[in-house]
């Protein structure tokens, strides 16, 4: 999978193909799905969600520049299969997901899998987590409509923010934060399941 699929399309950061090597990726889908675990594809996980193909996510991982010293969050746990191939990289992961049983499922896989620097909580991820940053580095593995604004502040300087933007075609985006603002950049078109909002009485 690491050479085939990653490293001959043009990742080659040698901690992240560590990573996306150490990683046993077939823990992290169903267990009907288990003989696909390692094909080119994404794979449902139930609740209307997938796990992204392993060459997306050690792409993402790579457009962060995740070192030893980082801290990350990540918006959309999913499987927890994003989490624990940073969770190879970086100090410490925050990751949130909305849907309880996806979370608890994923909390329960990274536990498995040796992840004790994955902290995951159950929540409306849009809003990041404030109290735990400023982070080095923000992945955000849903695709919402349009830039999510409330992020942007919990980024540090010298930081990264990686997110897929739009509705049908979609766009995977880098913005970094520098000491006048925020540099932008289009990485390449892909399609993401769309971001979810919690629903609250009155919107």
């Amino acid at each position: 999978m690491v050479k085939d699929q990653i490293e001959r399309r043009g990742v080659s950061e040698p901690g992240v193909l560590r990573a996306m090597q150490m990683v046993p990726r077939h823990l992290f889908v169903p267990e009907v799905l288990r003989g696909s675990a390692y094909e080119d594809c994404p794979l449902a996980i139930g609740e209307g969600q997938t796990i992204s193909q392993p060459y997306i996510v050690a792409y993402m991982t790579e457009a962060i520049r995740p070192k030893p010293g980082d801290t990350v969050l990540e918006i959309g746990t999913g499987s927890g299969y994003q989490s624990a191939v940073l969770s190879r990289l970086v100090r410490h992961v925050y990751t949130i997901e909305l849907r309880p049983q996806l979370a608890e499922a994923a909390r329960a896989r990274l536990e498995e899998t040796g992840c004790a620097n994955v902290t995951v909580r159950v929540g409306d991820g849009a809003g990041g987590w404030p109290e735990a940053g400023p982070f080095d580095a923000i992945l955000v593995t849903a695709a919402p409509r349009e830039m999510p604004d409330q992020l942007l502040p919990q980024l540090k300087p010298g930081g990264s923010l990686v997110v897929p933007i739009g509705t049908g075609d979609q766009e995977l985006v880098r913005l970094r934060r520098g000491e006048g603002g925020f540099d932008r950049e289009v990485l390449l078109p892909v399609r993401f399941v769309p971001l979810t909002r919690e629903v609250r009485r009155g919107d």
